[in-house]
């Protein structure tokens, strides 16, 4: 047909009684026909008209079952509706239909319809159980049969369950047989004798096939399960024992774990251990058997001298229904043991002694001794090895203990001497003796300072006795060769002795200055200090102390220039003519601090006209800064302060009193303008050659005693280059060759500033006691008339305490 349907007639039986048809049409189709399968053609099988099917209301009515077809009223087809199961319709029945009602209305019409599902091998075979479990003892006899569940399969006739199969097996085979209602099953046939010590389980395949085509088959496993038999005797791992056994083993310990193993299991294999009767009472109460576990252990004393060799008989004996049994045979050999400790005995030992004890000197005499023979018996005798101490073998087992390294009790004040004897025994046996050496003192330290060389650094004008520092040196020896007693080493400086100047504790080392020190006059010191123990002999060191003398700002500056009597105003007439920049005065001021304090600055206190003149801050020459008009003063007054660098600071003052004059002088706008030229020195000239021969005489002679006696006094200061129209000047100086030289720039600026009045400048000697005296002496007088001529002079001093 053009709907590509299948139609399956086996019979058409066509019969009706008025209504009913008395006959059945039967239809034959397969299970599991799909959906919409067309059956058959009712219309044309039961002779209807198509085109009525409708207006007649045809419907299909199943019996008893499930709605599995249905008819098409357009064209008359039955067809499948949902799939069938033929197995789930009839389950194992050998035949199986479906019976249907056609109806029709007007006339009323009913048709009996039979449709036999054929089977289809669309079932696999299956067993009830997945493992089939089976226990077989191990003495069952080849042969034997046993039956096993046989597989159901849902599928009927030749779909059905044909044949089993097992899987390959070296001790078993199974035979298929048919029961009355024609099912197959299988049973198992024992091939070979088992052995469950050697294969205690068996794991088969069977498989159950059917006779469909294609054939489908099913697995089940069978697991043989061997059950034990009592067929093995317990057996040793050893039947022949021999254990080797110290003496004076404690009791408890083990000797030996005996180990006897049974195939079998269950109480098949459970063993118990016990003595045969060949074993004897000694030795049964010497040694314990555990019957559980084997275990041989050690029961009573053993003692090598008493009991050498012990015999026993271990019988292994297993819990099966007829019992078996195993024997072992262990032979106990008993050893000697070391179990006897060396022992020392000091027989002489001399403490304490000196440090400075001679090498090789005998400390101690020491005996050694083991009860114990053979190689237990033989001692050995040590000392420790970091120690300066050494044994010497005297004579059998006999030892000396003597001095090997020199001794220091500074390092090591006491020694703890271990004298450790061990025998040769296996474990080796020891004991050991502690003696303490003590260590006497003797003086062989000198004493020590932290440093060797001190410097000291001490203000002016400090407190008689005030503490300078500490000098603490250390003696590492004992009581009395370590206290220390300390010295100033005597030592003159300008005639006078270190002692007056300075003071040490002797018990602690504090220095002391014993007066007050000024800087201008010392200003080192350089002595020493000794240390000394009180040890026979003593012993003792000394230091270098340095002290330095540091400067305070003691000393105000002192103006020298120009020179004034005390509190009175200097007075200085100049041309109202000078030019800008003429030099109208220097202020020179001296400061006898050190260099630092003593550095002078120079500034104008007041001034009458501040446009005027000008201050060099440094060298303290005033200027003029412009020339004089009209308008200005006649007199002028300026005060300048100079001031040293110290802190704080100290000054002085000089008032100057300037008068302008309109008469002609000569204006030295430069000093280094054009050379002085001095009259006075063409009639002096004699006397000035005669003054520099004494002096340089003296000189001469004050250098070489100065050598000879004071090494350490400073040397006379060198004399700068002479220069024209100066003045050579040293202490003790007069003047010489119509030339004078100044060692500083302060006597320089002194000259150039005393010049320009005409005057001659001169350092003069000084009493003890004082610095300088500048004597001013004016143009034209001679050398005689100096003390006497009207030149003032100027001293300036610093009395000292």
């Amino acid at each position: 047909m053009g709907f590509h349907k299948r139609y399956v007639l086996l019979a058409v039986i066509f019969s009706f009684v008025r209504y009913t048809s008395a006959s059945a049409t039967h239809y034959s189709i397969p299970e599991e026909l799909k959906e919409g399968s067309v059956v058959a053609n009712l219309a044309t099988d039961l002779t209807l008209d198509i085109k009525t099917l409708n207006q007649r209301k045809m419907r299909l009515d199943i019996i008893a079952n499930k709605k599995y077809l249905d008819v098409n009223k357009e064209t008359g087809e039955l067809y499948v509706v949902e799939k069938i199961d033929r197995e789930h319709i009839c389950n194992t029945k050998s035949s199986c239909y479906i019976k249907l009602e056609v109806i029709l209305e007007s006339p009323l019409r009913i048709f009996n319809i039979e449709i036999e599902i054929l089977d289809m091998n669309d079932n696999a075979p299956q067993f009830r159980r997945d493992a089939i479990h089976l226990d077989i003892s191990e003495v069952t006899p080849r042969g034997e049969r046993f039956s096993l569940s046989n597989a159901v399969d849902p599928d009927v006739g030749s779909n059905s369950v044909k044949t089993y199969h097992l899987s390959e097996s070296e001790y078993f085979n199974i035979e298929v047989q048919t029961g009355r209602d024609g099912s197959k099953f299988a049973e198992l046939i024992l091939t070979k004798t088992l052995d469950r010590e050697q294969q205690a389980v068996h794991n088969l395949i069977l498989t159950a096939v059917d006779g469909g085509t294609p054939a489908r088959s099913g697995t089940a496993s069978v697991i043989v399960h061997i059950l034990d038999t009592n067929d093995n005797p317990p057996t040793f791992d050893k039947e022949n024992l021999s254990v080797n056994l110290m003496e004076n083993s404690p009791i408890g310990s083990l000797v030996v774990h005996l180990n006897a193993t049974d195939l079998d299991e269950g109480s098949n294999s459970d063993i118990t251990y016990s003595y045969s009767l060949y074993t004897s009472e000694k030795t049964q109460e010497t040694f314990n058997l555990n019957p559980a576990t084997g275990e041989v252990t050690v029961k009573g004393m053993l003692n090598y001298e008493d009991f050498r060799i012990y015999d026993m008989e271990v019988i292994a004996t297993d819990k099966g229904a007829s019992s078996l049994t195993g024997q072992c045979t262990i032979k106990i050999l008993v050893e000697d043991m070391n179990d006897n400790h060396p022992e020392i005995s000091i027989k002489s030992f001399q403490s304490p002694v000196t440090e400075n004890i001679e090498l090789d000197t005998v400390i101690a005499v020491v005996s050694v001794s083991d009860k114990d023979s053979g190689d237990n018996g033989i001692v050995d005798l040590h000392v420790p090895d970091n120690m300066p101490f050494k044994l010497r073998e005297s004579s059998d087992n006999y030892y000396e203990l003597v001095v090997s390294e020199p001794l220091d009790r500074e390092k090591v004040p006491e020694y703890d001497i271990t004298f450790t004897v061990t025998d040769r025994g296996s474990p080796p046996l020891s004991d050991n003796e502690t003696m303490t050496l003590e260590l006497l003192d003797v003086n062989d330290n000198v004493p020590q300072f932290p440093q060797s060389f001190y410097t000291i650094r001490v203000m002016e004008n400090n407190a008689p006795g005030a503490l300078l520092s500490s000098l603490t040196a250390f003696d590492p020896d004992l009581h009395e060769n370590q206290y220390l007693v300390y010295f100033i080493i005597e030592k003159e400086i300008a005639n006078t002795s270190m002692s007056m100047l300075f003071s040490i504790n002797p018990e602690n080392g504090n220095l002391y200055a014993l007066k007050t020190f000024d800087y201008e006059i010392e200003k080192e010191f350089l002595f020493h200090i000794e240390a000394r123990d009180s040890g026979s002999p003593p012993l003792s060191s000394n230091v270098t102390v340095h002290i330095i003398i540091v400067d305070q700002n003691d000393n105000a500056p002192v103006i020298v220039s120009p020179w004034r009597a005390h509190g009175s105003v200097v007075e200085e007439k100049i041309p109202r003519s000078t030019d800008k920049g003429s030099l109208v005065a220097k202020v020179i001021a001296l400061d006898t601090d050190s260099v630092h304090n003593s550095r002078i600055t120079y500034q104008f206190l007041q001034v009458t006209d501040a446009t005027l003149f000008s201050l060099d801050q440094y060298n303290g020459e005033i200027r003029t800064m412009r020339m004089f008009s009209y308008r200005d003063p006649r007199h002028q007054r300026l005060v300048v302060v100079a001031k040293d660098n110290g802190e704080p600071a100290l000054s002085a003052t000089v008032t100057i009193s300037l008068t302008t004059m309109e008469t002609a002088v000569k204006a030295y706008s430069d000093m280094t303008e054009e050379p002085l030229e001095y009259d006075i020195f063409s009639d002096i000239n004699l006397y000035l050659v005669i003054g520099l021969g004494s002096v340089s005489f003296l000189l001469l002679i004050t250098i070489l005693v100065t050598i000879v006696i004071k090494c350490q006094k400073p040397k006379p200061s060198k004399a700068a280059p002479s220069s024209r129209n100066s003045v050579i000047s040293e202490r003790n100086s007069t003047i010489a060759d119509s030339t004078l030289v100044s060692n500083d720039a302060y006597w320089y600026s002194l000259f150039l500033a005393e010049t320009r009045k005409g005057k001659l400048v001169v350092r003069q000697p000084l009493p003890k006691g004082s610095r300088y005296i500048v004597s001013s002496i004016p143009r034209g007088t001679g050398l005689t008339d100096t003390s006497d001529s009207a030149a003032s002079t100027l001293q300036v001093w610093r009395n000292k305490e």
